[in-house]
């Protein structure tokens, strides 16, 4: 007998009904000389510290660097502390006495780095022996499976994925267990969560919110004209090249302007431009669209291509490749000729002839090659589904088409001793942006020549503002943690830096939604804004090693070395551990900054403890309790005066300097809700007795 192990039921009955293990059992399928089981996800993980007699959190045992890591079933957590999942025990059960009644293992977890950990970390947990091979497909296809199983490698080839897959396990482990635990007990009351990628993350979005923030905005002016062509309808907009920051000079031009009939052409200057098609989808790409476009979230997007790919909708999506090798590209005009059939994509796969292969490149495909639809016929979906599924097919139309041409012409002229342009378009060609009948502007200029005379026949005076780099929002923060923070438009080099990214293509929205859930930044529409708590976090640990965005990207480039097998694990976890003690020293020195004193108030919420105050912090001593409470709230720190007066009375009175999210001062009181969140209430300009802002009862 032979076992397949997938890693989730799902995918565990397609492959039972392509081999005919079809005979259910109580956690497996068998039949036709197999055994078929499934995980759920990781069903083994790396102990934490009470797995090596470390209780509690406490300054002498930091930094906690075992010397062997200990494997335990998945722990869920309980009232008396952790234990191991029942379903997970029972699981794990199963999987052993199949593996132990088989001559020969089939590794059917996803093809990636974590699926390939799964798979290992269970098989060293048993103790197993038996022999594997790998099963290593990019789409559930009836067809992709039967052509993988005919083609199983051993499993040894993926011994450096494993390699890079527990060094990436144990380097999150160390720096999360070591510096949770050591900016904790450097703060002595609450816990504060940091690791790896998630603190150099934070860091992102924090610096953000204060460039934004601190950005002070200046007026910039500029002057315009309009000039008329020999045709009626033939009529150009020219815009100053020099912007003013003093409206009386802007206004002293635009006074010239005004009493000048003519314009004087010094140069046109007509070209073609071109604009390349668009690689095809990886994970992140589409997770940046579609947040930019249908406002999904990143965790949302991977959920329902996990469900496409589960379908057979769509090849593997957990890629971080944009690329497809030539053999993939030989069935794309059998993917388009089915789209034929379809009334919204026929007119459009109809007109393919030639393909452009911008998207074509063997050398530049990672573990999986780009998303693609498999070419089976999708069913009825929910509205989210079919939007992801469309934009899928749709960019796989687009990376295919001709290239898109257009006549740029550009005419600079002169009138009263200052230079204007003006720009026109014209599309000649609209290739893949006629895909999704994208509508774009066209602007035709009046045809003249250097040194021609234009009429003027009117003219303006324009007022801004310069405005600071906006919030981050999901599509731009995935884009940040793609390239280590480097702000880089061109996809080539995009593309090339990939592996100096923070995180990978799979768990960005992972450590996104870790941020959100532990309260570090919240979602205010599309926006990604810090809390207090964030901002209080980001405070202390900006600087240190532990939210530095490129030497986290540095690790996530050793680690792609490894998986390749340029370089051995042992030299990673060499550095891991040595910066584990520094940045373990680091947080620990931080009892500085959580110095505090007594604030002779009992807390408002427990009744118990005494609230104590600490430099960004106001905390309950209860241990049952520690409610924090933020002195720094939009943007304004509150004394310790403001915060007895919130304690003591349950608000404070009319605090000014508060800002807003776009940058506006205003003033309120600063009072608990229900469960002793502090928030705003606004004072009633007619109230003319009682506490403002709050009817008397």
């Amino acid at each position: 007998m032979k076992t397949i192990i997938a890693e989730k039921p799902s995918v565990a009955r397609e492959i039972a009904r392509i081999v005919g293990a079809t005979k259910p059992e109580e956690g497996y399928m068998h039949g036709n000389g197999y055994y078929v089981t499934w995980a759920f996800g990781h069903l083994v993980q790396p102990a934490l510290p009470d797995g090596y007699g470390i209780k509690g959190f406490c300054r002498d045992n930091l930094p906690v660097i075992p010397e062997v890591f200990t494997l335990v079933p998945r722990q869920v957590r309980t009232e008396k502390g952790y234990k191991a999942d029942s379903g997970v025990m029972k699981q794990i059960k199963v999987i052993t006495g199949l593996f132990n009644e088989s001559e020969r293992i089939i590794v059917a977890t996803d093809a990636g780095r974590e699926g390939e950990l799964i798979f290992r970390y269970l098989y060293h947990y048993i103790g197993c022996t038996v022999p594997f091979d790998r099963l290593w497909i990019s789409s559930l296809t009836d067809k992709a499976i039967r052509k993988g199983l005919a083609a199983l490698e051993d499993g040894s080839k993926y011994d450096n994925l494993y390699f890079a897959a527990k060094s990436r396990s144990e380097a999150d482990w160390l720096v999360g267990i070591n510096g949770t635990q050591a900016l904790t007990v450097a703060a002595g009351r609450g816990t504060y969560s940091v690791g790896r990628v998630q603190t150099p993350t934070l860091a992102m979005v924090c610096a953000r919110f204060w460039e934004n923030k601190r950005f002070v905005p200046e007026d910039v002016f500029q002057t315009h004209f309009t000039a008329q062509g020999s045709d009626a309808d033939s009529i150009a907009k020219f815009s100053s090249v020099k912007k003013w920051k003093v409206k009386t000079e802007a206004a002293e031009v635009y006074n010239r302007l005004k009493d000048c009939k003519t314009a004087t052409v010094l140069s046109v200057e007509r070209k073609e431009t071109i604009q390349e098609t668009p690689l095809l989808y990886d994970l992140t790409s589409l997770q940046k669209d579609a947040n930019t476009k249908h406002g999904f979230t990143a965790e949302l997007t991977l959920a329902i291509v996990q469900k496409l790919y589960e379908s057979k909708l769509i090849t593997y999506p957990r890629t971080g490749s944009r690329y497809i090798p030539e053999d993939v590209f030989a069935d794309i005009p059998v993917l388009l000729k089915g789209l034929k059939e379809n009334p919204k994509w026929s007119a459009v796969a109809g007109q393919m002839r030639e393909l452009t292969r911008r998207s074509v490149d063997d050398t530049k495909v990672t573990d999986h090659h780009a998303l693609l639809p498999t070419g089976v016929k999708p069913l009825l979906f929910a509205k989210e589904e079919i939007t992801l599924y469309e934009m899928i097919v749709a960019r796989m139309l687009e990376a295919f088409s001709q290239k898109c041409i257009k006549d740029m012409t550009t005419i600079k002229a002169e009138s009263c001793g200052e230079e204007f342009v003006a720009k026109g378009c014209v599309i000649r060609q609209p290739g893949w942006r006629g895909v999704l009948r994208e509508k774009e502007e066209e602007t035709v200029l009046p045809e003249w020549n250097e040194g021609d005379e234009i009429p003027i026949i009117g003219c303006s005076l324009t007022e801004g503002k310069t405005k600071p780099k906006p919030l981050h929002t999901e599509a731009t923060l995935l884009a940040a943690m793609e390239t280590a923070g480097k702000e880089i438009e061109d996809e080539e080099v995009r593309q090339a830096i990939k592996n100096c990214g923070i995180g990978t293509p799979a768990t960005r929205a992972a450590i996104i939604e870790t941020l959100l859930r532990r309260e570090y930044i919240v979602r205010s529409k599309k926006i990604l804004v810090p809390t207090e708590k964030g901002l209080a976090l980001y405070s202390i640990v900006r600087g240190m090693d532990i939210a530095n965005v490129e030497m986290t990207g540095e690790w996530e480039a050793t680690l792609a070395k490894i998986e390749r097998g340029e370089l051995p694990a042992e030299a990673f976890m060499r550095d891991i551990e040595a910066y584990t003690r520094k940045i373990t020293t680091e947080l620990l020195s931080c009892d500085k900054i959580f110095g505090h004193k007594d604030s002779g108030c009992s807390c408002p919420k427990c009744g118990t403890g005494r609230m104590q105050f600490y430099g960004k912090v106001v905390r309950c001593d209860n241990p049952a309790c520690s409610l924090p409470l933020f002195r720094q709230i939009a943007g304004k720190t509150l004394s310790d005066k403001d915060m007895t007066e919130l304690i003591t009375n349950g608000h404070t009175g009319l605090l000014n300097g508060f800002k807003s999210k776009q940058g506006k001062p205003f003033s309120a009181i600063v009072s608990f809700d229900g469960d002793f969140n502090t928030v705003f209430e606004f004072p009633k300009k007619k109230e003319k007795s009682g506490r403002p802002g709050r009817k008397r009862k």
